[in-house]
């Protein structure tokens, strides 16, 4: 892998600027540890964390941690001719998250990116395959990136319909399906450095109790999301009407549910973690369920099943429950019923899944190796590394036929 030396404000000055870069978020922590946030010292008796390895890290911290963990990868090299792929570091989403609450108007949005991808152009290692061996990493939805009017009141930058961008392939939190927009996990709270913690990590989530059947971590959603909006309300419902739900609300002012300890004791105690759309249709509490060892249960295909081909199995059943929201939504099925009448050698079969999938959702110390265990962001690298290749092949035998 070839990596592009941009200038600094694609993603050096952003981090430089981080006290601006979310309208309700102080950033700069959250840029601690290359991208990671600060370390997570758990105070509490039960030690529901390992001793290391663990930060506070924001959801939408990815293209710094994928960043700073390319800089240490195996194969990068200097000279672009020999590379199979190329990588663009351009914290997109750090960009246009200053941007959109505010009024920001669309020229000042699509200034950066207009004028990356006109550099881009201008390359010599871009004329090679104009851009369909270049890849970039983007730390929010894709539909912060596909706005389709120059109206000032449309969300998001036009990142994603640049013909530029179009060439090149996109790894983002959550894609739209796109043909060359491909989803990647959202970064959760553990960060191992060694093999071994990882191994520690999924025998402790074997062996961990787990008193309640269900459990939801969230809040209400405003009502302009209308699906989201009730069908969050009907599992808030049932959850506190439940005896064998556990309920961590992120509404009541204390903030728990970006605590890393809260949120990881809530999941461990669970069988099964319901994991409704909110504001898109991906959670990163999805992953944060996986980590613990519970099993993730869906109300959308869009949640998981249509998403992170490269880094979950395509059966969902192995690893989820899945219940469509409509039967929720018109009282058709009950979560506690349906999630009780589930046999108990599923349950133990969709726990062992998921415990073998931990190292595959979880992204290492940016600066660490692991040696027997792939992780999160070398199958998002292995994936891009074959589609390009599938590209060049493509490329190459259309001018073979020609010829």
């Amino acid at each position: 892998v070839y990596v592009y030396d941009l200038a600094s404000r694609f993603n050096e000055d952003l981090l430089k600027g981080c006290h601006s870069l979310m309208k309700w978020d102080d950033m700069c922590p959250y840029m601690s540890n290359l991208g990671l946030g600060p370390k997570v010292i758990e105070k509490s008796k039960e030690k529901a964390l390992l001793k290391e390895s663990w930060y506070a890290t924001n959801q939408f911290s990815l293209e710094v941690i994928f960043h700073n963990t390319m800089k240490n990868y195996k194969c990068l090299t200097n000279d672009s001719s020999l590379a199979s792929a190329i990588y663009v570091p351009y914290y997109a989403g750090l960009d246009v998250g200053q941007y959109l609450w505010g009024g920001f108007n669309v020229s000042i949005r699509d200034a950066s990116p207009k004028e990356l991808v006109k550099w881009l152009a201008q390359q010599p290692e871009w004329k090679r395959m104009w851009g369909r061996d270049h890849f970039m990493v983007v730390g929010r939805v894709g539909w912060d990136f596909r706005r389709r009017t120059e109206n000032n009141d449309d969300w998001g930058t036009k990142l994603m319909l640049l013909p530029e961008a179009r060439n090149m392939s996109i790894l983002s939190i959550e894609s739209g399906s796109k043909e060359n927009e491909f989803s990647i996990p959202y970064p959760t709270y553990f960060h191992p450095s060694k093999d071994k913690e990882v191994f520690q990590w999924q025998k402790k989530m074997r062996k961990v109790k787990r008193p309640y059947l269900f459990s939801f971590a969230g809040a209400p959603r405003p009502y302009y999301n209308y699906l989201s909006s009730i069908i969050r309300n009907e599992i808030i419902k049932e959850c506190q009407s439940s005896r064998s739900c556990k309920l961590l609300s992120c509404n009541d002012g204390h903030n728990y549910c970006n605590d890393p300890v809260h949120v990881t004791k809530v999941f461990q105690s669970s069988v099964f973690c319901l994991q409704p759309p909110g504001d898109s249709f991906t959670r990163r509490s999805t992953f944060d369920s996986i980590l613990a060892g519970c099993i993730p249960v869906f109300f959308h295909p869009e949640s998981a099943y249509n998403q992170y081909l490269w880094h979950l199995p395509r059966n969902g059943s192995s690893y989820s429950v899945y219940i469509p929201e409509r039967d929720v939504i018109e009282k058709r099925v009950t979560i506690n019923e349906k999630l009780s009448k589930v046999p108990k050698s599923e349950v133990l079969a969709m726990r062992k899944e998921i415990i073998r999938l931990i190292p595959r959702i979880i992204y290492r110390y940016p600066s660490s190796r692991l040696e027997s265990v792939e992780d999160a962001f070398d199958i998002a690298v292995k994936g891009i590394l074959g589609r390009i290749e599938a590209i060049r092949r493509n490329i190459t035998n259309v001018n073979y036929t020609i010829s």
